[in-house]
């Protein structure tokens, strides 16, 4: 049986999956489409964002607010391009970025994805360990442990369907949102104050441009180096992906008519969401001002600290307990997305799918093993500068998700009259060139302290020229579609061009193996079999003997249980010989897989025919996963009967 899990469709299990043909008008029609743009908005509110919001708005007071509605703006605008580029093209970035750059390029732009995925489920992590240890008191250490299990969690609403996905996490958001906004009625802002922060200032520029330090060193403590930090941090790489993807979980006429409609609902769709993304860092700005400024804390900037002071400022116990909360329901929700999201760059730049209970243990691992050494290491009072180091991975990817989509949604040969006019055009390459700037200007940052640090000259001199391979890389990333007008669209196309089929020869199996498992299947299983049986066909019955003293003795193992599963195979190899067929039959011992494999090797077998329960989730654990083993391990075909439980 050939193995057609993997297609050139982007989150291939549900694609198209959301069927807005069928609703004609309405507010049908309308709920159809929302939904994608939801799961991405939750990335614009994760933990590692908090630590900016809280600074800024205890040290500044409600000042910044306007740069959290600048990054809002670029956030709807980024990702309109990213939804546009799927809708149009039915291409996710990353398979977009596949098909446009050569092998070793595309190989970097996915290893940075990934680094720039893992760091993102660090500060999802970080941050759902912080609010289990602020709501229960575990140790930090222990809450970063806990994390591990919802990846189970995800595996569960991924066989629920998508629509339950984007339920769930609406359904977090409105969590994150009720608890800032009983913490803001609590707290009382001015509301005077908070509309004069949507003025454009920066309250100690002029200090900051008498000092000269604009030419060198931006300081850590001004309103500027915060100002980065927001809009440096607001835009994910990961999301840009994503939302590429999500959007084509939608089944819409691929025609002109249906195409328009999908990029109107689906800017509506982004527009909405992350506007909900904006109030909520908005709130937390405002709730910050408002404790923490007007009272003369300004010195807190720490998730630990704001959740230390807020119920004692307000006078309220909950206020603290909800915060704690919204921690949680925050970082549960992003790592969702980005397990999707790792799956998608996976799938999209290396056309490679894996088990995906074994993806999402790989992505938290990754995310859990640096945090725990670094909380043995340096203690748990540090763990927001491992925060703002995962902040900092992520600027170094955002330019190469952002200008190759630039590039993607421009192209008039591929995306035909939906290629973005000059207009949008012009904005977004603003836009990209603020980011990559700004984000550019923080890593310098970081760059020029190592680099005065008492690092060894080495080590000095190994991340210079890291940080100059980087920027080639940008360069080249940015120029190449220019320099190079026609790109070769080659590797992502599974499907080969049509040509004629040749003369072809239908398969004749000698000898058919067949998994038996000595129930009350057994009957469908040989059916199946002796069905596929053509002149001089001969069938091999298995069964793998599973008790404790076969796996201990192998076929040394003479317990009741193996007497009787001799006795059974005999009965049924003799039955079927009197139907006329040539049939022997053979038991296995130890494990079921190997021995499986092994019998079918051994005994020359070109098909195999085994039984499938339909398990998922726990039943998998319980019941184990043999089909997928085998047919991965075996180079025969292998039929598969879809059995009763």
């Amino acid at each position: 049986m050939n193995d057609n899990r993997f297609t050139d469709h982007s989150l291939s299990e549900v694609h198209a999956s959301v069927d807005t043909t069928r609703q004609k008008s309405g507010w049908k029609k309308i709920f159809s489409f929302i939904g994608p743009a939801y799961l991405v908005s939750v990335g614009y509110m994760d933990p590692g964002n908090w630590a900016t919001d809280l600074a800024a708005g205890s040290k500044y007071g409600y000042t910044l607010i306007w740069v959290l509605l600048a990054s809002n703006i670029m956030a709807v605008v980024l990702q309109g391009l990213s939804a546009r580029l799927g809708i149009v093209r039915g291409r996710d970035l990353a398979q977009a970025n596949r098909e446009s750059f050569p092998p070793a390029i595309n190989f970097i732009l996915w290893i940075l994805a990934e680094i720039a995925i893992a760091a993102t489920d660090l500060a999802e992590v970080l941050g759902m360990a912080i609010g289990i240890q602020l709501l229960f008191g575990l140790p930090l250490i222990f809450g970063v442990s806990i994390t591990v299990l919802d990846t189970f969690l995800l595996l569960y609403l991924q066989r629920l369907g998508m629509r339950k996905i984007e339920a769930f996490i609406i359904t977090l958001i409105g969590i994150i949102g009720f608890c800032f906004l009983v913490n803001i009625i609590l707290a009382q802002p001015s509301l005077h104050l908070v509309i004069k922060g949507f003025i454009p200032s920066l309250p100690d520029a002029a200090d900051l441009y008498k000092r000269d330090s604009i030419v060198g060193a931006i300081p850590k403590e001004t309103a500027l180096y915060l100002a980065i930090g927001i809009i440096g941090a607001t835009v994910m790489p990961h999301n840009l992906y994503l939302h590429s993807a999500l959007i084509q979980t939608r089944k819409i006429n691929k025609n002109h008519a249906g195409i328009k409609e999908a990029l109107k609902w689906s800017f509506i769709d982004s527009a909405i969401a992350l506007n909900l993304a904006f109030f909520i860092n908005a709130a937390i700005l405002i709730l910050a001002a408002t404790v923490f400024y007007q009272t003369g804390r300004t010195e807190v900037g720490e998730i630990g600290q704001a959740h230390e002071l807020l119920s004692p400022l307000l006078g309220s116990t909950i206020a603290s307990t909800l915060f704690a909360v919204a921690l949680i329901a925050s970082g549960q929700s992003s790592t969702i997305t980005g397990t999707m999201s790792g799956q998608i760059v996976m799938e999209g730049y290396l056309k490679l799918r894996i088990n995906p209970l074994m993806r999402r243990l790989i992505t938290r691992l990754v995310a859990i093993v640096p945090a725990i050494i670094f909380i043995l290491i340096s203690g748990e009072e540090n763990i927001d500068s491992l925060l703002i180091l995962s902040q900092v991975v992520l600027s170094v990817q955002l330019g190469f998700a952002i200008i190759p989509l630039i590039h993607f949604v421009s192209d008039k040969k591929t995306m035909e009259s939906f290629a973005i006019k000059w207009p949008l055009r012009t904005i977004s390459w603003i836009i990209a060139i603020v980011l990559v700037g700004l984000n550019g200007k923080m890593i310098g940052e970081e760059l020029h302290s190592f680099i005065q640090g008492s690092a060894h000259i080495l080590a000095k001199t190994g991340v210079i020229l890291l940080c100059l391979f980087f920027v080639l890389l940008l360069f080249y990333v940015t120029f190449h579609p220019w320099i190079r007008k026609k790109t070769e669209a080659n590797s992502i196309r599974i499907h080969p061009e049509f040509e004629e089929l040749p003369i072809m020869k239908p398969p004749v199996y000698r000898k058919i193996a067949v998994a038996l498992e000595f129930s009350d299947n057994d009957a469908k299983l040989i059916e199946t079999a002796i069905g596929l049986t053509q002149k001089d066909s001969s069938l091999l019955l298995i069964h793998i003997v599973e008790t404790a003293t076969a796996k201990l003795h192998g076929h040394l193992t003479a317990d009741y249980e193996t007497e009787k599963d001799i006795e059974r195979m005999e009965s049924i190899v003799s039955q079927i010989k009197n139907m006329g067929y040539a049939v022997e039959g053979k038991l296995g011992f130890t494990e079921t897989t190997k021995e499986i494999i092994r019998l079918v090797h051994e005994n020359e077998c070109d098909l195999l025919v085994i039984g499938a329960h339909g398990h998922s989730g726990l039943k998998d654990f319980i019941y184990g996963t043999t089909i997928d083993t085998v047919r991965h391990l075996i180079k025969i075909p292998v039929f598969i009967v879809q059995l009763k439980d």
